[in-house]
């Protein structure tokens, strides 16, 4: 089996794929012409240099391809909406359309449950609207989103859409990282009462979803939640990773309310300073970690046998082992910590 991954020299990708190289699977990787890609290529992994928004530099690692996992995205950085749209929306059809034009066999494309309205007070489904907070990444991740159902219901492309947690795990400087520095620094802030669930769900986990959307002969056409429906509580997740890194619990709180409306005008100063200057907090990470998010994945137990192995405590201790010794690989320490495994019935 031949596969692509876009993203594949990322966070999740190394560790999706390692657990496709257990199972045999053949690997290739989009990457950009500026990554390092070495750890990849010491594990045979046949690189591919391209970007999502050149259709034709896609067109060579698309040739021959069984499957392709499509992970590749703008996040974390704060640009303008026409950056994020041109590769979270227009670089997923440039991969869909070669998709089909190439006879791929699956495409496996992750969105995010930061489409839903996470704050909608009950565990967000598969059926619920896609309703994104009005900033760039949820926004285009949503647009992509609905680009992959309309190209399955009207070009019939084999695509499967994954909307995972917040993914975290040893390797993982975005979320955890940031969080155990602010902790460690003894700058830690809890939003509102603390009492509400962050979505968090452990990087292992996420890669078992991909392989069932890989594999499991229900899968084509359908979106699946995945994430861990025993979350903790925003004060649990920070007193837990406080405890494992060496750090304080957040002894600072801030109203829900009246952060959000600073996030917003910290966004739109950022705006008009031409996206020279980054927001000093976003109402992004106030919804995710100061909102009640919860997250359904029943669709996925019951179709395609996903249950999550890994605790959000366990978790977090292989995670902060990782922390507090960051010479060592992650995606190695994550195989060798806590094997892969996804039933396919």
């Amino acid at each position: 089996m031949e596969i692509l991954i876009t993203g594949g020299n990322g966070f999740l990708g190394r560790n999706l794929a390692l657990a496709l190289q257990e199972r045999g699977a053949s690997l290739r990787v989009l990457a950009l012409a500026t990554e390092n890609t070495t750890w990849l290529e010491e594990r045979g992994v046949r690189i591919f240099r391209g970007d999502l928004r050149d259709l034709e530099a896609l067109q060579a690692p698309m040739q021959g391809v069984d499957k392709v996992v499509h992970l590749a995205a703008m996040m974390g950085a704060w640009r303008s909406m026409q950056d994020y749209a041109a590769v979270n929306v227009t670089g997923t059809e440039n991969i869909c359309r070669l998709a089909l034009a190439h006879n791929v066999q699956r495409v496996v494309h992750i969105s995010s449950a930061m489409v839903y309205n996470m704050a909608s007070g009950h565990p967000v489904t598969e059926e619920d609207p896609l309703q994104p907070l009005d900033e760039p990444y949820s926004m285009t991740k949503a647009d992509g989103d609905r680009l992959v159902q309309r190209m399955i219901a009207e070009d019939h492309l084999p695509a499967v859409i994954i909307r995972p947690g917040t993914i975290f795990g040893p390797g993982d400087l975005l979320n955890f990282g940031r969080i155990a520095e602010r902790l460690k620094a003894g700058k830690g802030i809890r939003i509102g009462s603390g009492k509400n669930a962050v979505p968090f769900v452990y990087v292992t986990d996420v890669v078992q979803g991909l392989l069932l959307a890989l594999e499991h002969e229900r899968a084509p056409g359908q979106a699946y939640n995945i994430a861990n429906d025993q979350p903790l509580t925003q004060q649990e997740l920070f007193s837990c990773i406080a405890e494992e890194v060496g750090g304080v619990p957040p002894r600072l709180y801030v109203p829900y309310f009246p952060l959000y409306s600073a996030a917003f005008a910290a966004e739109r100063l950022a705006n008009l300073s031409g996206h020279r200057l980054s927001p000093f907090v976003t109402r992004h990470g106030v919804k995710l970690y100061g909102a009640n998010n919860l997250i359904s994945i029943d669709k996925a137990r019951r179709e395609l046998g996903y249950v999550p192995q890994v605790s959000l405590r366990e978790g977090i201790r292989l995670t902060a082992a990782w922390y507090r010794q960051r010479d060592v690989p992650a995606p190695e320490q994550v195989s060798a910590g806590t094997p892969v495994t996804a039933k396919v019935s």
